[in-house]
């Protein structure tokens, strides 16, 4: 879309947003509710008091709003599709956001049994792990899981009813990996607040750990950094009492959660604390052992490794992120889905480096290690559209080749 056409002329970024907001009929809390932000934050960027949002948010934005172009609200001139940074909807999404969207009070006669819901979940969990096309698979396994897990927390009463919302609350992080990274924000927001608030019915610690771990990382990205570690320490703090006797997955839980507040404090760019609570987290994953690795989390030693390094890319201390990257073979990370994640993170660490050949090629192995992880993370395809207008000596075609296999398009 160009100027001269555009509605909206010459107008600043929060000036743009305002008007498309107002064009879709949407209501200011409504849409900072679908990007994770406060109607005040939105406000304030609409009347120009808060400086333009980051490209990523700017596509959060763009996504609610229903754009195809990013230039509508960048304002650039130049056409941007919005798939090119938020990649397509997934083909079983719709079913997915079907089963989570189904409204109803009745109970089909025969619920299924809670202990083979559990089963089920427990096989989706190996499979998100095993599969390179893991959002293939779990766009197959999830309607289902979804819907029946529902029913039965209907029908059910008492300690089965209990039960029924542990495995429920189970079922919805693992949801939370499969609509991470598509274009329907607000189910991220949907499947994380579920997972909380089944495992809070419940009453279980873990469980509420559980979609603790899934909220947080919704907030971080948010930018709520405060409440995003004040969640992870709250969760923290109810599991502690319980440890003695409890399953080894409760202290896994503990130690995942303090890496996500490592996390966020990296994020934030505070490089004391972020270190502080790496290194609490790997105590635990040292005290749990080299063969150990949490289903939800992947929290394990060589995980904490693969943190090491993501702090580095977060923190901007190339040195240290690539002194990380040395000291982790990917191959002793078991999950495709997280080897593939970390291999992006390596790919960070050589854009800081501008060592466009390295990210080239460890993009291209992340591909080939789970080619659905890559094409629906937005580091990747930022690196891919830099690729694109850089490409090595050389290397064009096999820019070109990688870009088609992520199925990122200009």
């Amino acid at each position: 879309m160009t100027d001269d056409v555009s509605p909206v002329g010459s107008l600043p970024v929060g000036k743009r947003i305002k008007w498309y907001r107002e064009r879709a009929g949407m209501s200011r809390p409504v849409l900072a509710g679908l990007v994770g932000k406060s109607a005040e934050w939105l406000k304030a960027v609409e009347s120009l008091r808060l400086q333009t949002p980051r490209l990523s948010m700017l596509l959060r934005i763009a996504q609610a709003l229903e754009l195809d172009d990013l230039a509508d609200l960048t304002g650039d001139g130049h056409a941007v599709p919005v798939t090119v940074y938020a990649g397509h909807r997934h083909g079983a999404l719709s079913a997915v956001q079907s089963a989570l969207t189904e409204y109803r009070v009745s109970v089909t006669p025969e619920p299924v049994s809670v202990p083979h819901l559990a089963e089920r979940l427990r096989m989706a969990w190996l499979v998100r792990h095993s599969s390179a096309d893991h959002r293939t698979q779990l766009g197959t396994l999830l309607p289902g899981l979804i819907s029946d897990a529902q029913n039965a927390v209907r029908a059910l009463r008492g300690d089965e009813r209990r039960e029924a919302r542990r495995v429920l609350s189970g079922v919805y992080q693992l949801a939370d990996f499969y609509v991470a990274y598509q274009p329907s924000p607000e189910l991220v927001w949907m499947v994380a607040d579920r997972a909380l608030t089944e495992a809070q019915e419940a009453d279980d610690p873990y469980a509420i750990a559980g979609g603790a771990w899934a909220m947080v990382q919704a907030l971080r990205d948010a930018g709520r950094w405060d409440e995003a570690v004040s969640l992870a320490a709250d969760a923290q703090r109810q599991l502690l009492p319980h440890l003695d006797g409890a399953p080894v997955d409760w202290r896994g839980m503990v130690g995942a959660l303090d890496a996500e507040i490592a996390y966020v404090h990296a994020r934030r760019g505070r490089h004391g604390e972020a270190w502080a609570h790496w290194e609490a987290a790997d105590r635990v994953a040292r005290g749990l052992g080299a063969d150990y690795r949490h289903t939800q989390t992947s929290f394990s030693q060589s995980v904490m490794k693969a943190h090491a390094v993501t702090l580095g890319v977060e923190l901007r201390r190339a040195g240290e992120a690539r002194r990380a990257t040395e000291a982790l073979d990917p191959l002793m990370i078991p999950s495709l889905a997280r080897r593939s994640r970390h291999l992006i993170e390596v790919a960070r660490v050589h854009a800081l480096a501008d060592d466009q050949a390295a990210v080239l090629a460890t993009l291209d192995r992340a591909q080939r290690v789970a080619s659905e992880t890559i094409s629906y993370n937005g580091f990747a395809r930022d690196m891919l559209v830099e690729l694109s207008k850089r490409p090595p000596a050389g290397e064009r075609a096999a820019v070109r080749d990688l870009c088609r296999r992520v199925g990122l398009t200009a």
